[in-house]
């Protein structure tokens, strides 16, 4: 992924930015506000709060967003253990219990290295699952999106309506579909260097 102008983990800063709480589900979110903040945004945990620091001049909107896409970074930090190829397995079989009633039953699901432009992939003749490397860190509800997509292969081959509606009982599937949409577009900017910690 290429560098950007983003730190997940910082130190609090000494000066005393203007705050603000909110609630997200068991945390609590603290954006502090800093003049001395130019350009870079970064979050880290505090007990059970999330603290986002970003600058001072950031609109109300840039704010909500940048909120957003720290709290999926953390999150995929978090998530960073890697589930093996059994672990994988199994977490396809539960999602397809969930969401599919049990009917799309893999016969292998594993990890590969030499899919850079795909996600996922299937092969219904043969039951196989393929989900790229590159999924590996992120959330746990966009790696669970990519495998229910594949899964829904199992049942039907192209992307037509009837495919689509079986995803529809997912309830992540446009926030996990907007994420995997910003790390393309992310990798398709020129490189930025990393900026200092203020």
């Amino acid at each position: 992924m290429s560098a950007d102008p983003l730190h997940s983990a910082a130190k609090p800063q000494r000066n005393a930015p203007s705050t603000q709480t909110q609630s997200s589900g068991p945390r609590a979110v603290e954006v502090r506000r800093s003049s001395r903040r130019r350009r870079t945004v970064s979050a880290y945990r505090e007990g059970d709060r999330t603290i986002v620091l970003i600058p001072a001049r950031m609109s109300e909107a840039e704010e909500r967003r940048w909120v957003t896409v720290m709290l999926d970074k953390l999150a995929a930090q978090e998530s960073k253990r890697m589930l093996g190829d059994t672990e994988l397995a199994a977490r396809a079989a539960s999602l397809s219990d969930q969401y599919l009633e049990g009917r799309a039953r893999p016969s292998t699901v594993r990890w590969v290295t030499n899919q850079n432009t795909r996600w996922g992939s299937c092969t219904p003749a043969e039951g196989s699952i393929r989900l790229s490397h590159r999924l590996q860190g992120m959330p746990e509800y966009v790696v669970d999106y990519v495998l229910l997509h594949e899964l829904a292969h199992l049942l039907v081959p192209g992307h037509g309506p009837r495919f689509w509606r079986l995803l529809d009982a997912y309830p992540r599937t446009e926030r996990a579909r907007g994420y995997l949409e910003g790390v393309v577009a992310a990798d398709r900017l020129p490189h930025l260097p990393t900026a200092r910690s203020e």
